[in-house]
């Protein structure tokens, strides 16, 4: 996790990418280079050579052809909200950034298709379709500030994945430009070319392969009705059974999320307060959406499994404002941390809904043996964990006690028949338990998928891949 200043960029290839995209997109100084030494997940942190900011597919590919003649290695990131350590950058290495990128290239709301620059805010999607009546599903908490390339980059889902699926299910086609600097075209609007489904491979790549630089993503139409209610719970525990009872009833609510007592106190200290009770040890946020005419019949089955699983309070919002007042609770949670500690370290393992209240007995008990502040919120409904450990990295023991306790959550989740991601990706932070989920044979697959993209391996190097080993069994 230590951060070593980079080599100064050379003049020759500061000058070559100036020329591309002009003296203010080129950021080398020491000082603006700070500005993307770590993304979301703050306890990496690498600086880069520099920063590239194209504006548009051609400066990408221009760019892109420069740094491989210089055989200089790239990592592409668009606003730096991930949380795996995907978008780092070491000194030998330029980031690529897509911050200007911003354009909705066309909206077509008879087919319900939209095409954008990667650099556009997820959210900035559904407030331009919402005129139309549409709106665009995936929806990651960080959505007010997260953009459709990192989507893509990552596969994010959010929420609503519950019911309507993450990104993959919605991006119908990509611009993507090469690490050597080409153009190319993958599926688009009405195209069935055959082959192989290369734009299904490169969604979740998280940029190993290239860049995308123009995405083509489907609308949906805004449902007729929504319910939200907000059920509270004495015990984690019970929250999580009300989960799977929920599911087992038969009911598909277009979200089921979970937060914990540390996580609701920090909400409420913060001003994202939506009114939970601090007392409370979980709250779970329950959203139905659909046919006005069968919503209340599902409200009503869901109030029964929360209240038989023990929850004090069920409230169901009366009005839109209080609706997105729980939702600004859950999806404001991250942003509250800082009232508990300086740095967090967020893992996103995924469960069977089953197992909930087993693995976040275990997760608990971990936090508890490493003297850890572990704070919970997540995406109960397909049971993806967010375990947040609260922590101080000027505190080498700490951060050293946080290392131990991320691994061990990573193993109860695989133990419990779950795996080490949902929606976060690999990136730098995981890759070391990808042989936790994967055989040799599988990794070495995945290493040849990518030598076809990227036979040099320029591209974001050191992410999602574990190093192999030498001949004396270390990683290398």
């Amino acid at each position: 996790m230590e951060n070593i200043l980079p080599e100064p960029l050379t003049k020759k290839l500061g000058d070559r990418l100036r020329g591309v995209v002009g003296d203010a997109w080129v950021i080398a100084d020491a000082d603006r280079l700070l500005a993307y030494e770590s993304d979301g997940l703050t306890a990496y942190r690498k600086t880069p050579l520099a920063v590239v900011l194209p504006r548009d597919t051609d400066e990408v590919s221009r760019v892109m052809g420069i740094l491989a003649e210089e055989d200089v290695p790239v990592v592409p990131r668009g606003a730096g909200t991930g949380l795996s350590g995907g978008a780092l950058a070491n000194g030998d290495a330029v980031i690529v950034g897509t911050a200007r990128m911003t354009d909705m290239l066309e909206l077509d709301p008879d087919n319900r298709l939209a095409r954008v620059q990667p650099g556009m805010i997820n959210a900035d999607l559904t407030k331009a379709a919402e005129p139309y009546g549409l709106y665009y599903a995936p929806d990651p908490s960080s959505q007010s500030a997260c953009t459709l390339g990192g989507n893509v980059a990552e596969n994010s889902g959010g929420p609503h994945c519950l019911k309507y699926g993450v990104t993959s299910r919605y991006v119908t086609g990509l611009t993507v430009v090469t690490p050597e600097g080409k153009i190319i075209e993958l599926g688009g609007f009405g195209r069935e070319p055959g082959g192989y489904d290369l734009l299904g491979l490169f969604v979740g790549s998280e940029g190993c392969f290239g860049i995308a630089t123009e995405i083509e993503v489907r609308l949906l139409p805004k449902p007729e009705g929504v319910k939200t209610l907000l059920a509270i719970f004495d015990r984690l525990g019970d929250a999580g059974a009300a989960v799977t009872e929920i599911m087992a009833e038969g009911l598909l609510p277009a979200a089921l999320e979970i937060i914990d007592g540390p996580t609701i106190r920090a909400v409420e200290a913060s001003v994202f307060a939506a009114g939970f009770p601090t007392d409370a040890e979980a709250a779970l946020v329950i959203e139905f959406d659909g046919i006005e005419a069968g919503l209340a019949s599902d409200v009503e089955r869901a109030v029964v499994q929360c209240r038989a699983a023990g929850a004090r309070e069920v409230r169901i919002a009366d009005s839109e404002e209080e609706r997105l007042a729980l939702w600004r609770g859950r999806k404001k949670a991250f942003g509250a941390m800082g009232q508990i500690g300086n740095d967090l370290m967020v893992q996103d393992g995924t469960v069977p809904r089953s197992k909930l209240t087993e693995v976040l007995a275990r997760i608990s008990e971990i936090g508890v043996r490493h003297d850890l502040t572990i704070a919970n919120v997540f995406h109960a409904g397909d049971g993806n964990l967010h375990p947040n450990l609260i922590f101080d990295r000027s505190d080498a023991d700490e951060l050293r006690r946080v290392e131990l306790a991320s691994t061990e959550i990573m193993a109860v989740c695989v133990e419990a028949g779950g795996t080490i991601t949902g929606e976060h990706g690999v990136g730098l932070d995981k890759r070391r338990y990808m042989s936790l989920v994967h055989t040799p044979d599988e990794l070495d697959a995945m290493r040849d998928v990518k030598a076809v993209f990227d036979p040099r391996g320029r591209m974001n190097p050191g992410k999602v891949l574990p190093d192999l080993p030498d001949s004396a069994g270390a990683a290398v």
